[in-house]
This record gives structure tokens, sequence and C-alpha cells, in this order.
């Protein structure tokens, strides 16, 4: 039914301290997914016990995406007994060769899975020159780029996402079109949070181009504004930027996902709905919110929008249908 389709849409935020509080916007609005946030630090055994009974209130025939910022360094939500503590992105481009990224990626993917998560939002395919990263507050600062150099982190992307996907997980390239030439976290800033370089020639875009080829499952759209591709638009609701780079130039025919559009500051002058409905009408496929509280008016918005445009309908049609696609070759649907 229409609830449904509009579901698979959706990722909530489900938070360490409270997990269950993920329980009735699950059941009530069919979610697609669950992305865990506020580090899950009881290890692998007790994440996985969380990550299964949250698992089992879906619909068996659509299984819930699980998702985690699997990075290293200081983004790493699944922390405890049975997973490793993993290095920064910027340590394992710098220091390691990329089949041991790829070995590496392989072992910790294993680990995530086995703890019940089955897409990682990794790895970041940003670049940051050398000497920004200090001013470069998203990425940089916090040694999230493999390299300063795109088309070595382009080698080190390719390198992750097979790690990852032979460890038996879904793998997400972030944040396009890049973080690496902004000041500000558009998660915690609307301020310094626009890209005056990257244009659609750009080198930035090789590393997203490599995660493509290597077969990335998601390819995240960051809020940032990118005056060289859309002057008018942030790229999270840029048809130029998802329709016209993305899918148009990089030939991307996957699943597009959302930064946080539910309590990042950036959106946040963007009505609550909107922020779907823009993000689908663009071209985007899955809208991601770390707010609860915002599900139900997403999920409003987008079947208003449905019920008042046909052209809304048929992308919004072609969105379920990537969705429904990847959760198959995932492993993630069966006929029952």
């Amino acid at each position: 039914n229409t609830r449904e389709r509009i579901g698979q849409l959706i990722w909530m935020g489900m938070y360490a301290d409270n997990p269950r509080a993920a329980d009735s916007y699950v059941t009530t609005y069919d979610l697609g997914g669950v992305v865990l946030l506020g580090g899950f630090r009881g290890g692998v055994s007790a994440t996985k016990a969380i990550t299964a009974h949250t698992a089992a209130l879906a619909d068996p025939r659509v299984r819930l995406a699980i998702a985690a910022d699997q990075e290293g360094g200081y983004v790493q939500q699944l922390q405890g007994t049975g997973f490793s503590s993993m290095p920064t992105a910027y340590y394992q481009g710098t220091s390691w060769s990329p089949s041991t990224i790829t070995r590496m990626s392989t072992m910790w993917a294993g680990q995530v899975r086995s703890a019940g998560v089955n897409v990682n939002l990794a790895p970041v395919a940003d670049t940051v020159a050398k000497d920004f990263m200090p001013s470069n507050g998203p990425i940089g600062h916090y040694l999230r780029n493999y390299d300063y150099v795109a088309d070595r982190v382009a080698v080190d992307v390719s390198a992750a996402v097979a790690g990852m996907h032979a460890g038996g997980i879904a793998t997400t390239i972030k944040h396009f079109p890049g973080l690496g030439r902004v000041t500000n976290n558009t998660d915690t800033s609307a301020t310094g949070i626009t890209d005056p370089a990257t244009s659609a020639t750009s080198a930035y875009l090789h590393p997203f181009s490599a995660g493509i080829a290597a077969g990335t499952d998601f390819v995240m759209v960051s809020n940032a504004f990118y005056t060289k591709i859309d002057p008018s638009q942030q790229a999270v609701f840029s048809s130029a930027v998802i329709g016209g780079l993305l899918r148009g130039q990089l030939g991307y025919r996957g699943v597009v996902i959302t930064d946080d559009v539910g309590n990042a500051v950036a959106v946040q002058s963007v009505p609550v709905g909107s922020r779907a409905t823009r993000f689908i009408n663009a071209g985007g496929d899955i809208v991601l919110t770390a707010s609860s509280s915002s599900v139900p008016t997403m999920m409003n918005a987008i079947k208003a929008a449905r019920a008042a445009s046909s052209s809304f309908k048929a992308k919004l049609d072609a969105a379920v249908l990537r969705v429904l696609t990847l959760k198959t070759a995932r492993g993630l649907t069966s006929c029952s």
C-alpha cells in the first residue's frame, strides 16, 4: 500500500540511550531503515540483541535496513567487545596500501554484520587539501578524508568499498559532491557551508566516480551549497546535483540518500515536510532523519505531494523501485 511504499523511503535515527523508542515508528510507519546514533558501545553481542529486536518489527517480506557510521577514528558508532578500534581514514589512506585497506575493511565489515547491521554509512569520498584540513570543520578537522589528493582518495574509496562488500555489508559513499571545501559542519551550522570551487569537471568528483565504479550501494548527498553547480539550492534539494551531475553525468543508477535532514542546522530554514518532498523531486530516494518527530510530517508531505502531482508520483515510484531492487540484491526481501 501507499504507506508501506513511502515508508521504504524514510530512515530514522535510533539512539543508544533508548533504542526501543524507535519501535513504534518502525511499526506505525513501516520505516525502511534505522540508523544507529549516539554511540553503541556495548560490543557486538549487546548491539546484536538490539538490532535483532528492531529488525523483527519490520515486515518479513521487506526487511529493515540497519545502518551505522563506522568510518574509524572519531566516527565509529559501534564500539566495545568484538569491534576493533579503527584508525582514522586519513591514517588508513596515508599509512596503508589499498590492499591493506581492503583487508581491514573486510574484517571490520564482518564485525558490523555480526552485530546485525547491514549498511555502513561509509566510506568518505571527500577530499581536503592538506593546508585546509584544520579549517575544514566536517572532514579535515576529524581526519575523515583518506588523503588530500583526489586521485589517491579514489583508489582508497574503491579499496574500502571492495572490503566492505567482501565482509557482507552495503556501502555508502559520501558526501556528494564533497565537503572538502567548506568551513563549517552542516549538522551544526547554516553558515560557512558554501563551496565556491567544486564544479561538474572537478577532480574532487573522481573518488565518487571510483566508488560508483566499485559498486557502492548508496550515495549520500551533502547539505552544502555548490555555487558552480547550482547557485540557488543546497545539493540535497538540487536536481542539478542529483539528477544532472550524479545520475546524468556520473551515470549513477543506484540509491541516493540524504545526510541528516531532521536535526541538521543547515536545513532548519526549510519546512520539515518540504525537506523530504524537495529531495525526492530532485531525484533522491531515501530521506534520513535523526529526529523521530519529523517522521509523521515527512510521511504526510510525501503522501500529499504524490496525490497532487503525477510527475512527483512517478519520481516516488522510481525511488521505491530503486530501494526495493537494492534490498533484493542485498538479500533483504523475500516472497513469503
